[in-house]
């Protein structure tokens, strides 16, 4: 029973639900890698693997992005806004700094989880001497 009520919420998240329907699997070996070098006007690169690109998303779902992102240490994504969609970041390893719509910075490490809503601006930054690892979800409403 269990099972069966965490396949439908993840399902649902991923905008797939049905009754007895299962969500999508992305394995690691089918991973997309990309690498944004200064990724919205940020330093260095920003590297990851996605399960799908933007323009691969169906129409109607809400996940437009999804994949392991990764900062080397002194990288950034720079200081943006999301005009049509929002972001949130799952952070997995690392520390680094996280601005906030207002300006306001805050250190994250593993564990955290930041988002920026529609309308919304954020950059992050990998301040410490080991890769920033984090899980990008963006989504459309």
């Amino acid at each position: 029973m269990k099972n069966e009520i965490a396949r439908l919420l993840v399902a649902l998240v991923l905008g797939t639900a049905s009754v007895g329907a299962l969500a999508d699997v992305y394995r690691e070996s089918r991973l997309i890698e990309v690498n944004r070098t200064a990724a919205a006007g940020g330093q260095g690169t920003l590297s990851g693997q996605l399960a799908f690109k933007r323009e691969d998303a169906k129409k109607g779902e809400a996940i437009e992005e999804i994949g392991w992102m990764t900062l080397q240490p002194g990288d950034s994504i720079g200081f943006h806004q999301h005009q049509h969609n929002e972001d949130a970041y799952i952070i997995v390893s690392g520390v680094g700094i996280f601005t906030d719509s207002d300006g306001q910075t805050y250190e994250v490490k593993a564990g955290d989880v930041t988002i920026a809503r529609k309308g919304q601006s954020h950059g992050l930054a990998n301040t410490g001497t080991q890769p920033l690892v984090f899980i990008d979800v963006i989504a459309e409403q």
